[in-house]
């Protein structure tokens, strides 16, 4: 449901929310993130102010919902993604709701890095006409990637949790990509036994917090985040041998492996992956940063 608000009313609220920000210790950047999730208003007319004189503006929430969701971040700190109810990722916009992950930026990166594999791969054309897997989709975000990136190819999106599905589904849909993809319910790669042997590729954001260091991360992700969608067991890495294990009797012969991980733990998949003689050309990836964050390797021919 749609409300109205003059531009007075949301620059002073603005200025409100900003001040309240800086008194908690919460980037003030937040705030226009919340209202340009709400509200048409674009990041440079926040900034400049020239909204000011309109007389209405349409906003997804009333002043008095606005105030009760800004102050929801500031005692509770929920995320900002949450209260807005939506990320940009890539390209899109990702609803997102506390049943999924929120899609971080370095996250954008996997499509990237699936791309480039395709192309250098013996298999190319075939590869990008197949079945492409998104293990654990959560929001979808990685589907939605793919299905864009590779326009012939046949996208598959798995999760465990019916919730996260229900929020991946209306990604696609919103995205005008629900067409491209089918979505399972079910543990892993268990729900796609009907493909076995014929995967172009398999990419997945795993969990990979170890358990212990998930109670220890920001409130934001601690309290509100699914540890579902965190916690990869005592070494962060159970999830990942799953992967690693089940893989090989799913992905055809030149099959891509791709998988997304946390900053010290590339080379140990790596070594992981050397000890099944299926896998080959395996490769650590840096993030924007500088940081060992994905892994990718290639089914032996």
């Amino acid at each position: 449901m749609s409300e109205l608000a003059s531009g007075e009313d949301l620059y002073q609220w603005r200025q409100w929310a900003i001040h309240l920000a800086q008194a908690h210790s919460i980037d003030t950047e937040e705030v226009d993130w919340l209202l340009q999730g709400l509200t048409p208003l674009s990041s440079l007319s926040l900034r400049l102010g020239d909204y000011r004189d309109r007389l209405s503006i349409l906003s997804k929430a009333d002043l008095t919902s606005l105030t009760a969701k800004w102050q929801q971040r500031i005692s509770h700190r929920v995320p900002v993604q949450y209260l807005a109810g939506a990320t940009p990722w890539r390209n899109f916009s990702i609803a997102v709701s506390p049943a999924v992950l929120i899609p971080r930026p370095e996250t954008e990166l996997i499509i990237d890095i699936a791309k480039a594999l395709a192309a250098r791969n013996p298999l190319a054309e075939q590869l990008k006409q197949g079945h492409w897997a998104d293990i654990g989709t959560g929001s979808g975000a990685i589907a939605l990637g793919l299905a864009q990136q590779f326009p012939t190819a046949i996208i598959h999106a798995t999760d465990i949790s019916p919730a996260a599905l229900a929020v991946a589904q209306l990604n696609a849909q919103q995205n005008q990509l629900a067409e491209r993809i089918t979505f399972y319910q079910g543990s892993w790669l268990s729900p796609l036994a009907s493909l076995r042997g014929q995967l172009s590729a398999i990419i997945s954001n795993p969990p990979y917090i170890p358990t212990q260091t998930v109670l220890t991360l920001q409130p934001e992700v601690a309290e509100h985040e699914p540890h579902l969608a965190l916690d990869g067991g005592p070494d962060g890495l159970a999830c990942i041998r799953t992967l690693i294990a089940d893989s090989t009797d799913y992905l055809q012969s030149g099959g891509i492996w791709l998988i997304e991980l946390m900053a010290g733990q590339a080379e140990t998949v790596a070594d992981l992956l050397k000890k099944h003689s299926s896998y080959t050309d395996i490769t650590i990836h840096r993030d924007l940063s500088g940081i060992h964050r994905f892994v990718s390797a290639r089914k032996a021919l």
